[in-house]
């Protein structure tokens, strides 16, 4: 029986996610929204952690000052009282059409300060909240059509903006760090920063960097036929994974926003393996150790006991997969399967301490090529392995 979840797993939801009412291209809602303080209470009588929000999850796009203050003073009132952590703000510069062709990356430099100030707005709502998170969708950041953009440009001006937002974070000393969200596509057809590897390229450039990250996402990364396990990895090796949006995706659809696990369930273990256990080659090497933050849709065909159940799944899958994890690493026989393949001999540098290339060039160090390419590697047994620990 999995055991409930508690504060100390620090699972955390997105209010858009219990919050979806069901709205998509081809049909109107099909529950009810409640209002966000509701979502709140329930989430904490699950177990969860933390709860996450765009600043339009919570006051209308067009509410006055007063009005803002009044709903979030609620809102974070609600939190309290719940037990709840806001680990994570984000802003929306997605939804209304004055950003339908982006907000930093806009043709128009009108919308492209409008967006800046709205983002600014937003990064200072999450310091008053004490998020240590800021998340930066670039959601309508790109293109349907090649000729409508000029590249150069457009990469300039989400420099300039990320260095900008960045900047003003440190100059307010706020305890915030930004994490990027890649996706290759959807709601624009071409979104720029579509993978990890893109998003990495960008924050090298930035005079800010150091405080600008990651929030990889399940779905995202699998959208574009990658591996979300290796872009968690990357991230970690590269210092820069700040947050985690966990989802389920089959394969090359739309963003299918699943519960976790209930996509490429394999996937998932692996994820949760490296997330839970660390890379098998470097024990002391670097962990992640923020939320868990499942950025997830209830099914449009849910109604509220379903918009729970879902939550509750989300959760539930996590808790079981770290188990099956943790067995997995220390079973003998993947511990013996794991040397067999080489996986820790990976960790070995290739040359020697001290060793020069001219060195490498002058030896052979009797290496058997014959043997060498007869070597088995036994992966398949090691996956074999982990698929009994995930369903045996």
């Amino acid at each position: 029986m999995v055991r409930q979840p508690t504060p100390e797993d620090k699972f955390s939801f997105g209010l858009w996610t219990v919050g979806w009412t069901g709205v998509d291209p081809f049909g109107s809602a099909s529950r009810p929204a409640l209002d966000p303080w509701e979502y709140a209470e329930k989430l904490a009588e699950l177990g969860a952690w933390g709860v996450t929000f765009h600043d339009n999850d919570v006051f209308p796009f067009d509410a006055d000052d007063a009005a803002k203050d009044k709903i979030v003073r609620r809102f974070k009132e609600a939190t309290d009282r719940a037990g709840l952590v806001i680990e994570m703000v984000t802003t929306n510069t997605f939804t209304h059409p004055v950003f339908k062709d982006g907000g930093l990356t806009s043709n128009d430099r009108n919308v492209r300060r409008y967006g800046l100030r709205k983002v600014l707005r937003a990064v200072d709502l999450a310091a008053e909240l004490g998020a240590t998170t800021f998340v930066m969708w670039g959601g309508r950041e790109g293109a349907e059509y090649d000729g409508s953009k000029d590249v150069f440009a457009a990469m300039e001006r989400y420099k300039e903006g990320l260095d900008t937002i960045a900047g003003y974070i440190k100059s307010q000393d706020y305890d915030l760090r930004i994490g990027l969200e890649p996706k290759p596509n959807e709601p624009r057809g071409d979104i720029f920063l579509p993978t990890v590897g893109h998003a990495l390229a960008l924050i090298a450039e930035l005079e800010h960097g150091d405080i600008v990250g990651l929030n990889p996402e399940t779905g995202h990364e699998q959208m574009a036929n990658l591996n979300y396990t290796h872009a968690l990895g990357q991230a970690l090796w590269s210092g820069k994974l700040f947050h985690i949006d966990l989802n389920g995706q089959r394969g090359l659809k739309y963003d299918q926003d699943l519960v976790f696990g209930h996509g490429d369930l394999i996937s998932a273990f692996f994820t949760i393996d490296l997330v839970e256990n660390g890379f098998p080659g470097y024990p002391d090497g670097p962990r992640y150790t923020g939320p868990r933050h499942f950025d997830y849709k209830p099914s449009r065909t849910e109604h509220m006991d379903g918009v729970w159940e879902s939550a509750r799944a989300c959760m539930s899958t996590y808790l079981m997969l770290a188990e099956k994890a943790r067995a997995f690493r220390a079973d003998p026989r993947v511990q013996d399967a794991m040397a067999y393949a080489g996986v820790l001999d990976l960790a070995q540098p290739t040359l020697a301490p001290g060793e020069t290339v001219e060195h490498l060039l002058a030896t052979d160090d009797g290496f058997d090529l014959d043997a060498a390419a007869d070597r088995d590697y036994g992966f398949v047994r090691l996956q074999q392995l982990a698929l009994e620990h995930l369903i045996g």
